[in-house]
């Protein structure tokens, strides 16, 4: 025991040493430890932050595609009516054409058996439908 309080002297700085040393240790780890934790929630408020923008992104891509495609089917119902008032345009002009001819028929017929005479050529624009429906 006389050994170690002859030691005291020189054992005491040392150990006053390595609890500076240790305690200056411990107060670098928990910093460490904080400053990691901070690193970390603020790398998950970012991953968190990209996300949710990355959501609203998306979420306004989605509405303004459902706009387009709103306005993409009001636009094709109205061609599709626009297509179909035109075919029934179309089809009473080949009625009314058809019903025409029919008509230049039997006037000519009338013409030719009233008159008995020749029946005066038909005009160039219709002379073809005319010959048409003779050869028919």
């Amino acid at each position: 025991m006389d050994g170690l309080v002859s030691l005291a002297p020189v054992l005491a700085p040392l150990f006053g040493m390595v609890g500076v040393l240790g305690g200056a240790w411990l107060v670098y780890r928990q910093n460490r430890r904080k400053n990691d934790s901070d690193a970390q929630v603020s790398a998950v408020k970012t991953v968190t932050d990209g996300f949710t923008s990355l959501l609203e992104q998306q979420r306004a891509a989605a509405t303004q595609t459902l706009e387009r495609m709103a306005s993409l089917e009001a636009k094709y119902s109205d061609l599709e009516r626009r297509v179909e008032h035109l075919q029934e345009e179309q089809r009473q002009w080949r009625r009314w054409k058809a019903a025409a001819i029919e008509y230049i028929h039997d006037l000519r017929d009338l013409v030719d058996g009233a008159l008995h005479r020749p029946v005066p050529g038909p005009p160039d624009e219709i002379a073809a439908d005319i010959e048409q429906r003779n050869t028919t």
